[in-house]
């Protein structure tokens, strides 16, 4: 075995290493050749000691030459190190840390790189002699050798910064504890490069909160104080990143007496001519409301704080925007324009666990970070701000001239804003507001037009309140079209703000839409017919929100004559694998759900396609090549989901469809596949035909009941809710509808529900919810089987029970309540307080012979308790749930 003090370079070796990677760095070189010989190179196990040696050794080489060598062995390093020899990573260990102190900045940057590499792979405690190396060039005073080393330890503390506060053997401390007392001693250093390597370095450790920084706060609080004044903007933007980070970690290492201080720092900060140090610093306001400190802290700088907000709020002279705006609808959008898109899987419950933002695709920017931290000063100090702000938005509001237009469209954005938190203020000048703002969607620059989309978007609802009277409708009305008009705007940024905006309005409205559904379905189809593909999106999501908001009122032929025609044109021309399918496929689940049986004449050939590109998924994953395209599970999810969105439609119109098909082999194997969404998906299907065709399922029955438990007693329930969420759903369902054929899995099934049911306060509500409905079933169908159970569950299962809202699904759960009380009177007289909780959460049970088995098991109950006992368990309740109770007819 070769050892570290007798491998030697081959001068051959050498040679041709360097040559390769001299081509690799010539801008000409056929790139993928090259990959592929140095590929080669990997295959001897000393070749990542070439790279070592000429990384650090090579003092004729360039520069260049050396750095190439450097990332290459860092990248190697990272999927190789642990299975290498030891005496090999013994030597490339030992040709770095001279390095550390090398006189090119490029060979120490680098080789802080590779050191921060090794950690990751070996740790901090495989490689005593770092530590050491380190100290002694911290220690040195000699420029270079400290700030490589400096360099070194920030990209540790970057990558892995929990490696510095864990124990070393032989080490008396953690490394963070003999490390931190330097970094603060660099915050002094007359070389900005170690001043900001030593504050960025530190800044990686706020959220992990080490013993060693928690107790040295202070010390760490003077010197960002110190360093707030610093000449070098890098410095200064780190400052503002500290103190945001510790407002969020930890608000009270802030409050006084240095949060007036840290207060003054940020309003100056929030005007820095450095962009990058005021957008750091206007995070500030933001997260200060977020931590629920004391407002009255803040209020005395709201003068001076709203004014500098709206100033950071007019469009930078760069804004990239400025450039976007100038796109028309002529133009063509580049794949690069085109965002990636992410389907949500079909969720049962009372909160999606989705959380699609499509803002988080946007860039950060100074204007839009002033303009959330303007929102959310709005939402706490309510009309408070509304003397400061209103003065400055009119001034600007009240120029007409072309010079001021990024100045209106600032106050513009300003209103919107504070729509929500200052509406109380503003809401006896709402009709004013308007007035001024309809015909701003007019204005001659696109920017404007766009952002008056949003802003009139965000007083929606209040909008849509105010058609109490004719005043009010026309105003509606006048936004309604205004909108519509910009929807068929020829910029495409507008396009896009308008259709948003619209979507918004159609939410707050519903209903109220239905007057207008013919103008409004003529605007967007001619807008489905002119719009690029980008904003063809937006329609899509449009043309949704509008089913979901007018549902039946949609299936009239002289709306579906204008609607469905483009749609099925566009279906027609788009391939099984085009993902321009992705936002259509969920358009048509919103008509197909909003039309119900309307929708029977479109659903054959939609329902066949689905199926077929699920199974052309199918078959592409496990040969793309037979597939002819390249797997993506989002055409499975979508696909599953528009056949659930035809079964909700249609309702038992779909066993048509689904009974000459092979549908339910197909969703066997969907519900075991291997990514989370598509099971979700599989399973909110299963659930949803089980309530429409149970009749097509039973053949299947055992199969899909022991799936579906098993996602119940999944060791990853806590990354995979949703899916455990549909699948008890999907049980209680099929429950229902099969009755005693479930008793097989039944044990199995409330096996997985109690313990979810017993850590309720840990989970996600609609799980809880729906694991509590389920049980009811399931002892609604089974009474018998459940029953000698009861005491095991009553207490959380009442708990949960008495959070849900009234509905069908709660009448079947109090119909299993019910059903196993009578067989099992005692085990539930340790619980009857909960039970009489859960009788009491219903406003009214509309169901009169649930009503009446309910008054039954109560009287039952106050017949069985005698000596009192009656009496004691109704003084445990609280005055409210006695009350309620008084409707059954008990006291």
């Amino acid at each position: 075995m070769a050892t570290q003090a007798l491998w030697q370079p081959k001068e051959e070796g050498l040679r041709e290493i360097c040559g390769l990677l001299q081509q690799n760095i010539s801008p000409t070189s056929d790139k993928t050749r090259i990959w592929q010989q140095l590929q080669h190179f990997t295959q001897f196990p000393d070749f990542n000691n070439y790279l070592a040696f000429i990384f650090a050794r090579s003092q004729g080489t360039s520069v260049e030459i050396r750095q190439a060598a450097g990332l290459l062995l860092k990248n190697n390093l990272r999927s190789a190190y642990k299975s290498m020899d030891p005496a090999y990573q013994q030597y490339i260990k030992s040709e770095l840390l001279p390095c550390l102190g090398a006189a090119d900045k490029h060979i120490r940057t680098t080789v802080g790189t590779i050191i921060s590499a090794i950690v990751q792979q070996g740790r901090i405690l495989g490689w005593p002699e770092l530590l050491q190396a380190l100290m002694q060039c911290l220690d040195s005073n000699d420029i270079n050798h400290m700030e490589g080393a400096m360099d070194t330890l920030s990209k540790i503390c970057e990558d892995i910064p929990q490696e510095l506060d864990s124990d070393v053997p032989g080490l008396a401390g953690r490394p963070i504890d003999v490390f931190l007392p330097r970094l603060f001693q660099f915050f002094q250093s007359p070389h900005a490069s170690l001043r900001k390597l030593s504050l960025g370095s530190i800044n990686q450790f706020i959220m992990l909160m080490p013993t060693a920084l928690y107790l040295s706060m202070d010390q760490f609080l003077r010197g960002l104080f110190v360093l707030a004044n610093d000449p070098a903007a890098d410095i200064r933007k780190l400052v503002c990143s500290a103190f945001v980070q510790l407002i969020e970690v930890n608000p009270s290492f802030l409050e006084q007496p240095n949060m007036k201080s840290i207060i003054e720092f940020m309003l100056q900060a929030s005007k820095d001519n450095d962009d990058e140090v005021a957008l750091e610093a206007c995070e500030f306001w933001s997260a200060y409301g977020e931590a629920q400190l004391n407002p009255e802290l803040l209020r005395e700088f709201l003068q001076r704080l709203i004014p500098i907000l709206l100033s950071n709020m007019v469009y930078a002279n760069d804004d990239e925007s400025l450039i976007d705006a100038e796109e028309d609808d002529s133009q063509p959008d580049r794949d690069q324009d085109i965002r990636p898109r992410f389907h949500s899987s079909r969720f049962h419950g009372s909160d999606d666990m989705n959380d699609d933002d499509d803002d988080s695709l946007n860039v950060w920017n100074l204007r839009k970070c002033s303009a959330a931290g303007l929102d959310i000063i709005s939402n706490i100090y309510r009309d408070g701000i509304l003397p400061t702000l209103m003065p400055l938005v009119e001034a600007k509001l009240s120029t007409s001239d072309d010079e001021t237009w990024k100045e209106r469209e600032a106050a513009v954005l300003a209103l919107g804003a504070v729509a929500e938190g200052c509406i109380e203020g503003l809401y006896p000048h709402l009709a004013e507001i308007v007035a001024y703002l309809i015909p701003v969607l007019d204005d001659k620059f696109p920017l404007l037009r766009s952002i008056t989309c949003w802003t009139l978007s965000r007083f929606s609802k209040f909008i849509v309140q105010g058609m109490v009277n004719q005043k009010g409708t026309e105003q509606f009305n006048k936004v309604l079209m205004g909108l519509l008009r910009r929807i068929l705007d020829t910029n495409k940024r507008v396009q896009e703000a308008a259709c948003s905006a619209f979507a918004t309005l159609e939410e707050e409205a519903a209903e109220e839409m239905v007057p207008y559904l013919e103008t409004i379905l003529q605007h967007l189809m001619c807008a489905f017919g002119r719009y690029q593909r980008r904003n063809l999106r937006i329609v899509y999501d449009a043309i949704s929100t509008l089913a979901d908001a007018v549902a039946v009122e949609l299936n009239q032929p002289r709306y579906l004559e204008i609607l469905m025609p483009p749609l099925i044109a566009k279906w027609q021309q788009l391939a099984d694998s085009d993902k321009d399918l992705f936002p259509l496929l969920e358009c048509f689940t919103s008509i197909a759900q909003a039309l119900g049986t309307g929708f029977s004449q479109f659903a054959g050939p939609v329902f066949q396609r689905c199926l077929n590109i699920i199974q052309l998924q199918q078959l592409a994953k496990v040969d793309p090549t037979s597939a002819g395209i390249q797997y993506d599970k989002e055409f499975v999810v979508c696909s599953l989901d528009l056949i659930s969105g035809l079964a909700e439609g249609l309702g038992g119109g779909i066993e048509s469809l689904v009974s000459q098909s092979n549908l339910r082999d197909v969703l066997l194997q969907c519900c075991v596949d291997d990514a989370p969404d598509v099971r979700q998906s599989a399973l909110a299907l299963l659930g949803d035909l089980a309530r429409v065709c149970p009749v097509y399922l039973r053949p299947s029955l055992s199969n899909f009941l022991n799936i579906a438990a098993k996602q119940l007693g999944s060791p990853e329930l806590q990354e995979s809710i949703s899916v455990a969420n549909n699948a008890c759903w999907a049980i209680g369902e099929l429950a229902i509808k099969v009755r005693e054929e479930v008793s097989p899995v039944l044990m199995t099934v409330i096996s997985c529900l109690v313990p979810i049911l017993h850590h309720a306060e840990g989970l996600n509500r609609s799980l809880v919810e729906n694991s509590a409905i389920t049980l009811g079933r399931l002892a609604w169908v089974c009474p018998e089987l459940v029953s000698p159970h009861m005491e095991h569950f009553m207490q959380p299962w009442c708990a949960a029970l008495s959070m849900i809202r009234d509905d069908v699904e709660k009448e079947d759960a109090f119909r299993g309540l019910c059903a196993i009380v009578r067989l099992n009177p005692s085990g539930a007289l340790n619980s009857l307080v909960y039970m009489c909780r859960a009788i009491a959460s219903w406003q009214v049970i509309r169901s009169e012979d649930l009503h009446n088995e309910v008054c039954q098991v109560l009287h039952a109950y106050k017949q069985m308790l005698r000596d009192g006992s009656w009496e004691r368990c109704l003084s445990a309740l609280e005055p409210p749930v006695k009350d309620k109770l008084s409707k059954y007819e008990v006291r």
